[in-house]
């Protein structure tokens, strides 16, 4: 098997760098027969930063599919978030692409790290849901008791903006006076003919 590795140190004080983490990594990959295809390291990146160019590149080479497994010294050091580590494993999921993260004990090679993965796909699957139900719920009520949804309605003389047209202004032009959209004038202008 072809196998990615992935280290990431948020800060490089006290002389912290990735080293430590790609040479276990190198080693458990040997250990399980692998090749390694390509090694990946965010030095001094923060994990809640959206973009690590590192991890962008692993994720590019992924779509590549230029490997079969993405190892990973810790589960904190890959993804941001729950939700953002869910999905990220979804996406490799569906490119066929294996995850292990080794001090973590998490094997997306196995079936019974697959099934892991399934369970905890399910339970955020289920939480999601819950909470489109609350929100509805609360919507329903809110609705029920007159409150009106949605974003206030924003208020334009359209006298004005007509007078303006009249004028030879561009409608664009009006709207940036008023800071109101030009699209938004020419709804309002169809809802009084």
């Amino acid at each position: 098997m072809r196998v990615a590795l992935y280290g990431r140190v948020s800060t490089l004080d006290k002389g912290q760098d990735v080293t430590m983490q790609i040479n276990e990594l190198r080693d458990y990959a040997m250990r399980r027969g692998w090749h390694v295809e390509g090694e990946y390291a965010d030095n001094g990146v923060s994990g809640a930063k959206e973009s690590r160019p590192e991890l962008n590149r692993l994720m590019a080479d992924a779509k590549l599919r230029k490997f079969d497994v993405i190892a990973v010294w810790k589960l904190d050091r890959f993804g941001r978030s729950l939700k953002h580590l869910i999905l990220t494993l979804a996406d490799l999921e569906s490119l066929g692409i294996a995850f292990v993260s080794l001090r973590d004990g998490f094997d997306l090679s196995t079936p019974s790290g697959r099934l892991m993965f399934q369970i905890i796909g399910a339970m955020g699957e289920f939480e999601r849901n819950m909470i489109r139900e609350r929100v509805r719920a609360g919507m329903a009520h809110a609705k029920s008791k007159g409150t009106r949804l949605g974003r206030a309605r924003s208020c334009v003389d359209m006298t004005v903006v007509h007078a303006r047209r009249a004028g030879g202004e561009s409608l664009r032009a009006i709207a940036r006076d008023l800071g109101v959209s030009a699209g938004l004038l020419v709804k309002r202008s169809k809802e009084k003919a």
